[in-house]
């Protein structure tokens, strides 16, 4: 994959946290994932590659784009494959909280895991710790041999956690062990790739979250030499047959960097759209300005690029087309007109 194609993908995750912004604290989750992902999809056209969608917005019959198995990109470029969260923390956009983001990954065609939508396993840490842990481990034990690698106490570890029910027997390991506990209240993508982040404070991230999301991390953690250990959750005889027709034979398996973005090169990128734990989000400076603060990554050179943009929205005619009272306002053909713009 060429170079250029980080610069190339950034955009696309700018374009989305814009249109999302347009939609913080309105209480409306779904009008805000629905502008994401059409500015999104319709930015992708402009991209060179010949892009596969192998984790998205759902199956064909689910999403209307971004779905998964769609043909993105002008179809000129390489073959790859392509991971989307347009919105990752939909609830977050809507009350106006921290840590939402647009995501892109990409990697060579045949790298990335199809992940199917149910619960992910996760363990994820930072370069330090990179295969030195196991998640077959006790959390306790776990725990002990971080502290050890890390030559700290325990009770200077800080784990971060998805603040959910079902965490709450690891909750009380944690307090008990007496290590600093950071509860996440959404943003599993950002919160796995807080460890391998050193001004974020993190340690380690366990628990257990959307399995799409953790490929979406574990390509991050590949450009920031961290590690991202998982196994799938399926919690039903259908979620299993459909881990079996995505190409999981074995759906209980512990996956590993390699099962979940291959040994090849990978891009990442993402885009603040609320203020986050290291991107800040959309701020609106007046003189019909906005700012977008990004990160766009490659596993080939390690290269980690923070963009901050300054964006002049008069010039950014498909913003308009996705801010709330406007979003029927063009037809498809008109937003694939637009593209150049912006």
């Amino acid at each position: 994959m060429e170079r250029e194609l980080a610069l190339e993908i950034v955009r696309v995750t700018e374009l989305a946290a814009l249109s999302a912004a347009e939609w913080m604290g309105r209480g409306d989750k779904i009008q805000a994932d629905g502008a994401a992902t059409t500015a999104m999809r319709t930015m992708f056209d402009s991209v060179s590659v010949q892009g596969t969608v192998v984790i998205g917005e759902g199956e064909m019959d689910e999403a209307p784009m971004l779905y998964i198995g769609e043909q993105v990109g002008n179809g000129q470029g390489p073959d790859v494959d392509i991971a989307v969260d347009p919105l990752e923390g939909t609830e977050l956009v809507a009350k106006g909280l921290n840590n939402a983001l647009a995501v892109i990954a990409m990697a060579n065609k045949g790298s990335l895991l199809h992940a199917p939508d149910m619960y992910m396993e996760k363990l994820a840490v930072g370069p330090a710790l990179a295969g030195k842990l196991h998640l077959d481990d006790p959390l306790e034990a776990t725990l002990k041999k971080a502290a050890h690698h890390l030559n700290k106490p325990l009770s200077n570890l800080t784990v971060m956690i998805l603040d959910r029910e079902r965490h709450q027997g690891m909750i009380q390991t944690l307090r008990r062990v007496g290590v600093r506990i950071k509860l996440l209240s959404d943003g599993d993508v950002a919160g796995a790739m807080a460890p391998a982040l050193s001004e974020s404070g993190i340690d380690l991230y366990v628990g257990s979250g959307g399995a799409p999301e953790g490929v979406l991390a574990a390509a991050a953690l590949r450009c920031l030499g961290g590690e991202l250990l998982g196994r799938l959750m399926p919690s039903s005889d259908e979620e299993l047959i459909r881990c079996r027709k995505m190409g999981i034979h074995d759906p209980l398996k512990l996956l590993t960097m390699e099962d979940m973005v291959g040994t090849e090169d990978v891009f990442f990128a993402a885009t603040g759209i609320t203020p986050g734990e290291f991107l800040a989000g959309v701020q609106y400076l007046g003189n019909q300005r906005a700012e977008t603060h990004s990160i766009v990554m490659r596993a080939k050179t390690k290269t980690v690029r923070f963009i901050r943009s300054i964006h002049y929205l008069p010039n950014k005619p498909l913003i308009n087309v996705v801010q709330p009272g406007a979003a029927d306002r063009r037809s498809a053909s008109d937003l694939n007109d637009l593209v150049s713009k912006f």
